[in-house]
């Protein structure tokens, strides 16, 4: 069964932001990655230098089914972003199947921003906007098929 997670987005205030949620609920990260740490990608502009310390993806456990993660805007995203609507709906699905039926269900009439595929960091993930709007990534872990 798939869990639902919140993936909230920022202007650059991301770590400042989670450094005050891990205060408030006192855990730790459990994953932090900057737009540094992505190895080029073919077709995409390089990260620039200014941006290369932001947050990519940050998560923090807040209990034992849910996850609040987030990153900084930049780039080719922060031309998409309106703050008041910066959050998506992050869901790690049990295999690929399930990946792939939830995305190919949820995604119908949305505008597909990535299709699922094998990302950088080793998971298969995909992330689109549906036809209401509301933003949806879906993940499933390398180590699950």
């Amino acid at each position: 069964m798939a869990k639902i997670n919140f993936y909230l987005l920022f202007n650059g205030n991301c770590e400042e932001a989670f450094n005050f949620y891990k205060s408030a609920f006192g855990i730790d990260f459990t994953f932090i990655g900057r737009y540094g740490d992505i190895p080029p990608q073919n077709g995409m502009p390089p990260i620039s230098e200014d941006e290369k310390n932001k947050i990519e993806n940050i998560c923090l456990p807040i209990a034992e089914e849910t996850v609040l993660m987030g990153a900084d805007v930049c780039g080719y995203m922060a031309q998409n972003t309106v703050f008041g609507n910066n959050f998506s709906l992050y869901i790690e699905a049990d295999s690929r199947g399930e990946a792939d039926r939830l995305f190919a269900g949820l995604s119908t009439e949305g505008r597909v921003t990535m299709p699922m595929s094998e990302a950088h960091w080793g998971d298969y993930f995909g992330m689109f906007t549906d036809k209401f709007g509301v933003n949806w990534l879906i993940n499933v872990r390398k180590n699950i098929g």
